[in-house]
């Protein structure tokens, strides 16, 4: 016998004419979710949810991404997501600092509507977001490891989390309904990867499907990894950027002189003991300097990816041994880029592609074909809709991203976005990252660095300047072709392309008297 909506039917399916009115009556209260039948939120085939961030896993690092390090990247169970599933290539984050893409990625909200421009400020606890949204529909919340947006979390059924950055060695989280820390021995990634895997196996309601937030230190600075990593890339030459040795001449006085390097990055490593230099740092050429620290860097930060890609060896493996994995979705993403000596920069925050680009691999069996390759423009906002959609749930009028599940499946919609916009806020640090927003398009980036803080701050402004990026011709963006005359019409589309976005965001210049001002004379 099979049940259907709570009628008996014969083996065979053959029904009498009285039975096949009754469960032609039922079909219609079902479709109107009633006559006692499952209703959407507690089907228990909508998929469970398990998405895991890295803390600036940029795509450089990846074996899927085809970069320069593709042969190299200790990513071969990351790559797996990639094989079974899509591959997103031009996944943006809207403001590349952890707390705004954090917040950002849980509200589905850009920084001017969250209230999360900087690293300074958190995510109010009253503040909607997609875990309550999902809890809401029925589902069972958790996050576990890296929080970072200071107030406690809401709308998770159960959390376990880091304070503030966390600790790679020994971790100490914080967990729902208590008060204090508790140490757990061990490397980070381990540690996160250990207590998702206790919630799945012991916390887990059956009777309902769960999304599982799993949150990685690593690979934020300082870059540490297990011991077991050690040896990795020792003998190894990494192959060099070619935008390590760019002539920054070519950029605008926004950008030319600001930004962390890896001599910065190469000073730190002997502070932090991780690096001996052929020769005291002050006895070497710039150059040598540079080439040295590069090599010292990139192999320190491949390791501590190297952690967390074993981990997500151990969650995906978990999966299938439980039967999980046909009915859950799996994400793997970081909270923005980074750079790895490109243009002779570390960190992030920047408007340029190894920031602004965001790793997005995604499998979920019988709905996404292996191996697909999506370039549609998607921003971080878009994550938390495409988890309610994969819920059953609409997206709430507060979120201003779009699920993307149709271009997985390979149907972009006809008016799916042609442009993306960016805001850094956060200037300051020295100066060394000044305030910017700009416009992308798949082949252009316009920025215009207005260094300016609106955040009443005494971090001193900095020279504004545009740049224009042609990035077919230019995928490095090496040649600043904003003052070229060939790219002129280019360049005033682009800005009324802007400034229309900005407007129908929610984020108009006007609102800054200062900014006015320094946009009406550099405009």
């Amino acid at each position: 016998m099979e049940l259907f909506c709570g009628v008996s039917i014969p083996d065979g399916g053959r029904l009498r004419s009285t039975e096949a009115s009754v469960v032609a009556l039922l079909v219609v209260l079902c479709g109107l979710g009633l006559g006692g039948c499952t209703t959407d939120t507690e089907s228990p085939s909508r998929p469970n949810i398990l998405f895991i961030m890295a803390d600036d896993h940029t795509t450089q690092a990846f074996r899927s991404y085809g970069s320069r390090l593709s042969g190299l990247a200790p990513t071969e169970h990351i790559n797996r997501l990639a094989q079974q599933g899509a591959r997103l290539t031009n996944a943006f984050v809207t403001n590349s600092i952890c707390v705004p893409s954090r917040a950002s990625i849980l509200t589905g909200q850009y920084s001017h509507k969250n209230g999360a421009y900087t690293l300074r400020d958190s995510l109010a606890p009253a503040h909607p977001n997609v875990a309550k949204e999902l809890q809401k529909g029925g589902y069972q919340t958790a996050v576990i490891g890296k929080w970072h947006l200071k107030a406690e979390p809401s709308g998770f059924d159960y959390w376990n989390v880091l304070p503030g950055q966390g600790r790679y060695v020994d971790p100490r989280l914080r967990e729902k309904g208590s008060d204090t820390l508790t140490t757990h021995g061990g490397f980070s990634a381990d540690v996160i990867a250990d207590l998702s895997l206790d919630w799945l196996k012991q916390q887990r309601d059956e009777e309902k499907p769960f999304v599982l937030m799993t949150h990685f230190k690593a690979s934020h600075g300082p870059f540490q990894a297990p011991k077991r990593n050690d040896s990795l890339f020792a003998d190894t030459t990494l192959p060099e950027p070619p935008s390590l040795w760019e002539d920054k001449s070519h950029r605008s006085p926004g950008s030319r002189e600001y930004g962390f390097t890896i001599e910065t990055m190469a000073r730190r490593f002997v502070r932090w003991g991780y690096w001996a230099p052929p020769r005291p740092l002050d006895k070497m050429s710039g150059r040598e300097v540079r080439r040295h620290g590069y090599q010292a860097f990139v192999k320190q930060y491949l390791r501590s990816v190297a952690a967390i890609d074993q981990n997500v060896g151990r969650l995906l493996d978990y999966l299938k041994k439980a039967g999980l994995k046909e009915n859950t979705v799996v994400i793997y993403t970081s909270d923005q880029g980074y750079f790895l000596g490109e243009h002779n920069y570390i960190d992030k925050r920047w408007m340029y592609e190894e920031s602004m680009q965001m790793p997005f691999l995604i499998r979920y069996p019988g709905e996404i074909e292996p191996g697909t390759v999506v370039d549609d423009l998607v921003l971080n906002v878009d994550f938390a809709p495409l988890m309610l959609d994969y819920a059953g749930l609409k997206t709430p009028d507060y979120m201003q991203g779009r699920s993307f599940r149709p271009n997985l499946r390979g149907e972009t919609p006809a008016d799916w976005r042609d442009a993306v916009y960016y805001r850094y806020w956060m200037h300051g640090n020295g100066a060394r990252r000044p305030a910017h927003y700009g416009i992308r398009t798949k082949r252009f980036k316009l920025i215009f660095f207005y260094g300016l803080p609106l955040d009443q701050t005494s971090n001193p402004p900095t020279k504004p300047g545009w740049e224009l990026y042609d990035l077919v011709k230019d995928p490095r963006e090496m040649d600043n072709v904003y003052r070229d005359p060939a790219y002129a019409d280019t360049g005033a589309r682009l800005k009324d392309k802007l400034l229309q976005l900005k407007d129908r965001l929610g984020d108009p210049d006007e609102a800054y008297p200062a900014l006015m001002e320094r946009r009406r004379s550099h405009w």
